[in-house]
């Protein structure tokens, strides 16, 4: 059976990291794991790392340059950041609201949530694009977005609406970038999905109902390997709902 390589992005902590673990284990799997951090507990026969900042045109340049003409079967995209203002994270430690507030948002925060969430997705995606073009069988690209990026999800009838300025509209951003990758390469597999409320370490405590990343990855891998060429495009949650627009 051919080896198949799956590259995680994120893949230092929270759910890249559960990602990685999970992939590892399978049969005939080579995992690709990057992120701006160093990775631990990845010193595995079948894993290897990269150091990569995507907000850094010259690192995914090299990234690229690495990788050359080596086949990706399997782009899951982990990385991203929640978009609180760092300041109030420390003075309002436990509140997440309190940090992303229409009064508290601030210039920096909204610029360094769409650079990681959404610029430096698309710079991702591009320069991958020739490797996932190598694949023996129609490649995927899975990505971590949120229902929090769902216009529709973002109305005055929901208890959860308005607020959390950078990470709501980077994530829609996100999301109409992939919507574009669908229509302008549609050899490739994309899908968005929300991988629940999850304990990734984007935010410095743990927040109330959130679930650990094993378990949200432990449903994940199973819907990932369902997903074929009729969801690419679709705007799912970890159970395969659809999530609106």
């Amino acid at each position: 059976m051919p080896t198949r390589t799956v590259l995680i992005s994120g893949a230092a902590n929270g759910l890249g990291a559960a990602f990685l673990e999970a992939y590892r284990k399978q049969p005939n799997t080579h995992i690709i794991a990057i992120d701006r951090s160093p990775i631990p507990n990845a010193d595995h026969a079948n894993v290897q790392t990269l150091q990569v900042d995507l907000t850094n045109e010259p690192s995914i340049a090299h990234l690229s340059h690495t990788l050359a003409t080596q086949p990706i079967d399997l782009l899951i995209h982990s990385a991203g950041i929640r978009g609180l203002v760092p300041a109030l994270e420390t003075t309002h430690h436990g509140d997440v609201a309190a940090c992303e507030t229409l009064e508290a948002m601030d210039l920096a925060t909204l610029t360094n949530t769409f650079a990681i969430n959404a610029a430096g997705t698309f710079l991702l995606f591009r320069a991958l694009l020739p490797n996932l073009r190598l694949a023996n069988k129609t490649p995927k690209v899975i990505v971590m977005s949120s229902r929090m990026g769902s216009l529709s999800n973002n109305f005055a009838g929901n208890r959860a609406a308005g607020s959390a300025y950078a990470y709501r509209a980077s994530k829609a951003a996100l999301n109409a970038l992939a919507r574009s990758f669908v229509v302008d390469v549609p050899e490739v597999v994309w899908v968005l999905c929300h991988p629940g409320r999850v304990e990734t370490g984007l935010v410095k405590w743990r927040e109330e109902g959130a679930i650990g990343a094993e378990e949200s990855v432990g449903v994940l891998v199973e819907r990932i390997e369902g997903w074929g060429v009729e969801d690419s495009g679709g705007f799912y949650d970890r159970f395969g709902e659809v999530i609106g627009w």
